[in-house]
């Protein structure tokens, strides 16, 4: 995965006022998206201990399973100062001692990163955690993360550990639980492999190094050093080694294969003395355009290949290996990078003299020993796309649990699939089941947040790689449908909305031309009309407060702007680069910062002028007031500032010294100013504040347990509507967090009559002591310790239909006088001068003080429906949408939380298999019984098409 940073923009100004800091309890837990999301590269279950298991991330740190499924995240509590401990490189989990983990940490081995790497020891499976620095780098996001694992505890006497390092600095050793390191200089191969020599990218350049540690747990004796261990290294002519005294010399593995390969793994299977090998002709995770699979044994010395494909079949290499600890000789093979059709994983039950796949052509068809579930990840499973739903790609990571042979994991670029059925895959016409089992993994890299004032939406995120999401409930996992789509860009690096008109939306791509709106809140997408004409990409994007004019600051072509949808125009009287904002209420004016000048549009940015000369500090964020024109803050390596005056001049926040994304929000009391929440120095310490009176006075609301990474690249929202709800996620691979305040419920104060009950989790502490490195050749200890219904029945055409769903309480407004305003439109909000009365039967809904909107038609506000099931001939399936709100062709998983207002009329479809979907068109009659809404649909049109 790749790690996102925000570019940083120069700014700086005037006098200061008062504030002060103090602290204040929140409860932190992930806005869900569900599966992951990112790029799982290693999964190691303990051979000791049922149930114990740990996956690694590239930029997401590491989480430990629990017994349903789920994982726990162990590396919560980074924050600023350790930040590159999010790259996990390697995980061991101790064979003898299973409580003990240990781990190999560290982001980047180029000049990007300027930090040492790391080895993390865990006596209590990651609750408390004890760091030693090494003199070296590791490189958890480097080219090669899936190779492994590098680290490797001895299987006979669990003080000794091995660890293969990158960069040439070869193979080290810990004889005290990995307390102190030193240098194995008997073994002189450290990896001859580099990915591009001849790139200008340092990224590229550096050497792989030692790929795996692998002991053969058959040699030797209990308490004693294990004699034979084996070493992987990325060279592509002499890359396995072998050591028969317990390291203290080394020598080549005789007759190893001659193939121009890099060994990605290294796994024995110890009953029958097997070392099983994968090999690719890249690093990984992405590239692998031919490989290899061999066995070798250990007793006789003999080398088998036992590549599962060979001539015009073999088009990629070979990553994960799993062993059957349970089955000797049942093993399996996953494929790196199988990129089309899909991904393959193979599987023998005769250590590899004959293989069975998950899918074989069949024609110009397949036929697949799996079906896919995706009810945890519900995204994953797109039925726009050519392949719904892959078995995955980059697959490094495959494990079989060795006290369960039908339970598997195995890790994607996306997800962590498995299921609890494997052994079905070897029975005649057997069908395994293929699940999403990364509940509790959050590891997407987010690149920008909103909190929009208007009902069905409470958040809006921009992600790397997996495009985007609307979040009309923070708990439940995102759908394809909340994904943006059509068009869908891999990555959506900047979004904005219009602060008058707050349903229409504008996103931005990585690619030529990525530019797309929403007039509807994001239910649905078009491309720009002009999106064709440009070869912008990138960069930030501002859209006018009545949502008529885009100002986008490409990387690639500076400045452009559209009017009214016209063509895209460069905006010469900006640098490129600028960061630009749109003011929320005032339409002709647009903001931007650039260097250490501020400048102001006041023609809806056709032209923009330099208001002030700002001293040389850096700019991160412009926030406008969301309710007051000319109300702006803006936030600079410097500190936060602020201007009442259109950006004219500026007043200096007192308290922070520094301060990156931050936001303004609901306040704590209706008509009170908005509260801010800002990534922040204050009094010497970088963290998380919150301020309800303007910035005089500062909380912080993160402590030792929840450091959010790199306090830079995270971006902030504010709920603009639930005082005290914050929003965090940025480029540390850990998701969206939201909090809320300990020990209370967050109330509504943008709108009185909205209640909203949050979950909360539990907290913990950490404690975190520093020691400097003493020597190149060892290494020293910091210490990290954490604590821890009624219903109704209509028949029309022998179908019975019927919708059950309870509900919260609902809200009515009516509005009288003036022209109508259509359904969805604006009626209403501080300063508003247009309609005040909804077309029938649509009401005029009020949000928040500054925003109304005309709801959806109903014949009073409907609120959030939860536990929406429908019942079809007396069988109750939850596959349905009411107006293409809802669940998804192939959504299996549990109740839909519905937030949308129905139509009086509205069309119902019945999502069956994922080949077809059906709908009809129906009365909706709304009843109203003991805090139960019923909906009592009654089919009065059926369509007769069929869609695929």
């Amino acid at each position: 995965m790749v790690r996102y940073t925000s570019a940083l923009l120069a700014l700086a100004a005037g006098p200061a006022l008062v504030a002060s800091a103090a602290s204040q309890c929140y409860n932190w837990k992930n806005v869900k998206i569900g599966g992951g999301g990112g790029f799982v590269d290693g999964i190691v279950f303990n051979p000791s201990a049922s149930g114990v298991a740990y996956a690694r991330t590239d930029i997401g740190g590491a989480y430990r399973l629990n017994s349903d499924d789920s994982w726990t995240p162990l590396l919560d509590w980074v924050d600023s100062t350790n930040w590159n401990y999010m790259g996990v490189d390697a995980i061991a989990t101790d064979p003898i001692d299973t409580n003990r983990v240990v781990m190999a940490v560290g982001l980047y081995t180029n000049d990007w990163d300027p930090n040492m790497g790391s080895i993390l020891r865990s006596t209590d499976k990651g609750n408390n955690w004890s760091a030693t620095k090494l003199p070296f780098k590791v490189g958890g996001n480097m080219p090669g993360r899936g190779m492994g694992e590098r680290l490797a505890i001895d299987p006979n006497s669990n003080n000794i550990i091995y660890f293969g390092a990158r960069s040439g600095n070869g193979l080290w050793k810990s004889t005290d639980y990995g307390a102190t390191w030193a240098k194995v200089s008997s073994f002189t191969s450290v990896g001859t492999f580099v990915p591009n020599p001849s790139s200008s990218n340092s990224y590229e350049r550096d050497i792989v190094g030692i790929a795996w540690v692998t002991f053969d747990s058959t040699s030797g004796s209990k308490g004693s050093a294990t004699p034979r261990i084996f070493v992987g290294v990325a060279d592509k002519s002499n890359s396995i080694w072998v050591s028969t005294n317990a390291g203290s010399t080394w020598s080549l593995v005789s007759g190893q294969p001659s193939q121009s390969y890099l060994p990605h793994k290294g796994v024995l299977s110890p009953s029958d003395k097997l070392l099983y090998i994968t090999y690719s002709d890249g690093a990984g995770p992405y590239d692998g355009a031919l490989g290899a699979v061999w066995k070798y044994n250990i007793a006789s010395g003999a080398w088998t290949d036992i590549t599962p494909v060979s001539g015009g079949d073999l088009y990629y290499g070979f990553g994960g290996f799993a062993v059957d600890l349970k089955k000797p000789g049942t093993i399996m093979v996953a494929a790196l990078n199988a990129w089309w059709p899909e991904g393959l994983i193979f599987r023998s039950t005769n250590s590899g003299a004959s293989w069975t796949r998950a899918w074989d052509w069949n024609g110009s068809d397949r036929t697949k020993r799996f079906t896919m579930d995706s009810s945890l990840a519900p995204w994953l499973s797109n039925p726009s796309d050519e392949v719904p739903e892959p078995i995955g790609w980059m697959m490094e990571a495959l494990v079989i649990d060795p006290f369960d042979s039908n339970h598997w994991l195995y890790g994607t670029g996306a997800t962590i699939y498995g299921g609890r059925d494997l052994t079905k895959w070897d029975t005649a016409g057997g069908v395994v089941t293929i699940k999403s089992l990364a509940d509790g993994i959050e590891e997407t890299a987010i690149l920008g947040l909103l909190s929009p004032p208007t009902q069905h939406v409470k958040l809006v995120s921009s992600v790397g790689d997996i495009n985007g999401f609307i979040h009309d409930n923070l708990d439940t996992p995102r759908t394809s449908a909340s994904q943006f789509h059509n068009p869908k860009f891999a990555t959506t690096f900047s979004l904005d909305y219009a602060g008058n008109k707050p349903l229409n939306y504008v996103r931005i791509g990585g690619d030529a031309g990525n530019i797309a709106v929403s007039t509807n809140g994001g239910v649905s997408w078009s491309s720009h009309s002009q999106s064709s004409g440009t070869t912008g990409s990138n960069g930030f994007v501002s859209y006018s407060a009545n949502a008529d004019t885009i100002v986008w600051s490409t990387t690639n072509i500076g400045v452009i702007r559209s009017a009214n949808g016209g063509s895209f125009t460069t905006v010469s009287s900006l640098p490129a680069n600028a960061y630009v904002a749109a003011d929320r209420r005032d339409n002709t004016v647009f903001y931007a910062i650039s260097g250490n000048k501020f400048y102001v549009s006041k023609n809806t940015g056709a032209t923009f002028t330099q208001t002030a000369t700002l001293s040389g500090s850096w700019g991160y964020k412009i926030v406008p007031n969301p309710g007051t024109a000319g109300d702006v803050w803006v936030s600079t390596d410097g500190g936060l500032f602020r201007s009442t005056n259109t950006g004219t001049s500026f007043t200096t926040i007192s308290g922070p010294t520094w301060a990156a994304h931050f936001d303004l929000g609901a306040p704590k009391t209706s008509g009170a100013y908005w509260s801010i929440a800002a990534m922040a120095t204050i009094d010497g310490k970088k963290g998380l504040y919150r301020s309800d009176d303007t910035g005089a006075t500062w909380v912080q609301i993160n402590d030792a347990t929840m450091g959010f990474g790199t306090a830079e690249s995270n971006r902030v929202a504010v709920d603009y509507s639930v005082y005290g709800r914050i929003f965090v996620g940025g480029g540390n691979g850990r998701g969206i967090f939201y909090g809320t305040p300990c020990g209370g419920t967050p109330t509504s104060t943008t709108t009185a009559a909205t209640t909203t009950r949050a979950t909360t989790t539990s907290s913990t502490t950490t404690r975190v002591t520093t020691t400097p490195v003493t020597t190149p050749s060892t290494t020293t200890t910091t210490a990290i310790r954490t604590s821890t219904t009624t219903s109704a029945v209509t028949t029309t055409r022998s179908t019975t239909t019927t919708t059950r769903a309870s509900t919260t309480a609902s809200t009515t407004t009516t509005t009288a006088g003036g022209a109508l305003q259509s359904q969805w439109g604006q009626c209403g909000g501080q300063g508003w001068t247009g309609p005040t009365a909804c077309a029938p039967p649509a009401t005029c809904v009020s949000s928040n003080p500054y925003y109304s909107q005309c709801g959806g038609g109903a014949r009073y506000w409907l609120p959030p429906l939860q536990h929406a099931e429908l019942e079809i001939n007396g069988m109750t399936i939850n596959q349905f949408t009411i107006n293409n709100v809802g669940s998804l062709v192939g959504f299996r998983g549990g109740p839909k939380i519905w937030t949308r207002c129905w139509k009086e009329k509205a069309v119902i479809t019945l999502l069956f298999p994922r080949t077809a979907y059906k709908s009809a068109i129906v009365d909706i009659d709304i009843q109203f019984m003991n805090n139960i809404h019923v909906l009592k649909s009654l089919i009065r049109e059926e369509e007769l098409s069929w869609c695929l």
